[in-house]
């Protein structure tokens, strides 16, 4: 009897950074663990997309990661929400390391679809509404990535990127006139942005590789296209702010 194919992931939640700055409560939990509002903090995007109907979903790991398929499991169901299926690329344990942003998502390609969400397991915004419109509308687009950016927060006055009136992001330098939105980590790609990263498909090696590279070069291509989020959304960066989270 043949297994069916496993399923393409539609979503890609980032969930291998160390949290240096998260120390010392990063010391024992990987940081996408630590309790937002009585549930972990990357829950929080994984409902929201499974509530989208994105069920298939794929996390990476490295820092303490194999507590993150401990706590999950490989499908897990949450009250009025789909089942969500989980796929794991296990960086720590493959590589002994992280492999940054772009170099883990290169990683992570050959488990993904053609076109996928992705966000950062560290980030609250829990007002963020993924939908399948907003997929096919970018889809049948020719950009190869679109962003969703915030006004810049008190952690970055500079900001990241600008965003032109018709749509486009701007590779502003931070801190110039127009650089008035940071990128929120919440973002749509195509497979076909990484075809030129430097990396074979799947990055066999395990090599890191950044992201804000490879998107400041394609903005400077018109390839990547943007538009503003004003919902609630904080960079849980440090135990400050995720203090702040839990006393509101």
């Amino acid at each position: 009897m043949t297994s069916l194919p496993k399923q393409a992931a539609q979503a890609m939640v980032l969930a291998a950074g160390r949290g240096e700055r998260m120390r010392p409560l990063t010391d024992a939990k990987p940081k996408p663990l630590l309790l937002v509002r009585d549930q972990p903090l990357m829950q929080w995007p994984m409902q929201a997309l499974a509530r989208g109907g994105f069920t298939c979903q794929l996390v990476n790991t490295a820092w303490l990661g194999e507590q993150i398929p401990a706590h999950f499991g490989d499908r897990v169901s949450w009250p009025g929400l789909p089942e969500v299926q989980i796929h794991y690329s296990h960086e720590g344990q493959d590589f002994g390391q992280a492999l940054e942003t772009a170099g883990g998502i290169v990683r992570a390609l050959p488990q993904l679809d053609e076109v996928f969400w992705v966000v950062a397991g560290d980030v609250f915004a829990p007002d963020f509404v993924f939908t399948a419109q907003a997929l096919q509308r970018f889809a049948a687009s020719p950009a190869l990535a679109h962003l969703w950016l915030v006004p810049n927060p008190a952690h970055n006055p500079g900001g990241d990127f600008g965003l032109s009136a018709t749509g486009q992001v701007l590779n502003l330098a931070k801190g110039t006139p127009g650089c008035v939105y940071t990128f929120s980590t919440i973002a749509l790609y195509k497979k076909a942005f990484f075809a030129h990263c430097g990396l074979p498909f799947g990055n066999p090696e395990g090599v890191a590789l950044a992201l804000a590279p490879l998107l400041r070069a394609a903005m400077d291509r018109g390839q990547v296209t943007g538009e503003a989020y004003a919902g609630d959304w904080t960079d849980v960066g440090t135990p400050e702010r995720l203090a702040q989270l839990n006393h509101s």
